[in-house]
């Protein structure tokens, strides 16, 4: 007898991967759009979903498609070709940027407005306290569903409810004009701001994290987990857009409480300060704190189950106490200095995982699926580099010859190339087989 989820256990699952996705940049990153982006708002918008909400949502399709994480999305590689790429993209996600960038915002957002004066070791003090807790649920992650996904996740729906419903249904204010940064292409710059949430690398994560849980569940079977998988992607894509466009709009439509806003959550603060007061703020910082905790609880889990798939030596267990204690070290920096020092690193990884989802959706429609993987990721490898190091500061010049180069997107032509060719040697091949 197969086993099969119950309406609430799906549901949990589906809440789950949305409150996982919903962490610090989701929150911050919007406002601060929307507010840049002004009379464009709605391109700006259009471009963020399509990498914050959509390339996520193809992540955990290919995921539930491959069977599997990147370990069996790179079947066709080598071993230790597959492990580099997710080893680089579970450090980058987890205790390098993603994983204390959550403790960073809810203490910046969610506790600070309320401190009187500047306290030395406030922020140290809240970050062991905040990754503590994370590590305690992140030590059950067969409870991680009921947890997670029925209790902490409607708390939080419920209060990101009444946030948005003030902002859609509230008096519109005035839009600001176009910022500079937007004016010369909404969408791509909508498209690359998108990156900082880094959902997608998220995605491959989360993915394999739910496979894993739905086993735990007793759903062994693949075109289940392949269902599961799916209806939870769907769940959370859809409760993301509607964050995202309440908070777009926010933005857009408060320039001037804070003109000179450096992130998203000084808007944020001052519109929900001026809405609904001081019982507001503690509203948000609520909704903050929860955000951020349940994605910091999926990101210690899912990389810790990865590393600990790697040897025998180290226990899950082990693995999150690790991690967590390296996330209290990350996230004592500035906030600001560590979105900067973030986003050559996302703008070099991006092109790769997206070429990786892409090559997973259509692999069966690709001849010579190794050459195929090989290719696409090396292609991607050295033009996210070149994307990089541009950002740095690099001089690159000379390749601004190439399509798209002066947008930050250069790598895109190339990877739909590579994908292209192999996907048409495939038809070919058929055909004559055929005839």
């Amino acid at each position: 007898m197969t086993t099969r989820l119950s309406m609430a256990d799906t549901l949990g699952l589906g809440f789950m991967t949305f409150a996982f996705f919903l962490g610090a940049g989701n929150i911050i990153f919007p406002p601060l759009a929307g507010m840049l982006a002004g009379e464009q708002v709605s391109l700006a918008m259009l471009g963020f979903l399509t990498t914050a909400v959509g390339l996520p949502l193809l992540g955990l399709f290919a995921v539930a498609k491959a069977g599997g994480g990147i370990p069996t999305m790179t079947r066709a590689l080598p071993a230790w070709m597959g492990a580099t790429i997710a080893v680089a993209i579970f450090i980058i996600i987890g205790p390098l940027i993603a994983a204390p960038r959550t403790a960073l915002v809810a203490y910046e957002l969610g506790v600070q407005p309320f401190m009187q004066g500047d306290s030395d070791n406030g922020q140290l003090i809240y970050s062991i306290g905040f990754f503590v807790l994370a590590m305690l649920l992140a030590l059950y992650p067969g409870k991680l569903m009921d947890s997670v996904g029925k209790v902490l996740t409607p708390l939080l729906i419920v209060l990101l409810l009444a946030l948005a419903a003030s902002v859609l249904l509230g008096d519109a204010g005035t839009v600001a004009p176009t910022s500079a940064a937007y004016a010369g292409g909404a969408y791509v710059k909508g498209f690359l701001e998108g990156y900082n949430t880094m959902d997608a690398l998220a995605s491959i994560m989360f993915g394999m994290l739910i496979i894993d849980l739905l086993k735990k569940k007793g759903i062994t079977a693949a075109s289940e987990q392949y269902r599961y998988l799916v209806i939870a992607a769907v769940i959370a894509a859809a409760g993301l857009a509607v964050v995202y466009v309440s908070l777009f709009i926010l933005g857009a439509q408060n320039a001037q409480l804070v003109p000179d806003a450096t992130n998203g959550g000084q808007i944020l603060s001052a519109y929900v300060d001026l809405r609904f007061g001081s019982a507001g703020l503690m509203i948000l910082a609520a909704v903050i704190t929860l955000a951020c905790l349940t994605t910091a609880v999926g990101l210690l889990s899912a990389c810790s189950d990865y590393f600990s798939s790697l040897t025998t030596k180290v226990s899950y267990g082990q693995f999150v106490i690790l991690n967590g204690l390296a996330c209290v070290a990350v996230a004592n920096l500035d906030l600001s200095q560590l979105i900067s020092m973030s986003i050559p690193v996302l703008v070099a990884v991006y092109p790769i995982t997206i070429a990786l989802i892409l090559f997973s959706l259509f692999a069966n429609q690709m001849a010579m699926p190794r050459v195929a993987l090989s290719s696409v990721l090396a292609v991607s490898t050295v033009f996210g580099l070149l994307e990089g190091l541009k950002v740095v500061g690099v001089s690159l010049d000379a390749l601004a010859f190439l399509p798209l180069f002066d947008i930050g997107m250069a790598w895109a032509m190339p990877v739909l190339a590579v994908l292209l060719v192999f996907m048409l040697l495939k038809k070919n091949r058929s055909a004559a087989v055929a005839a």
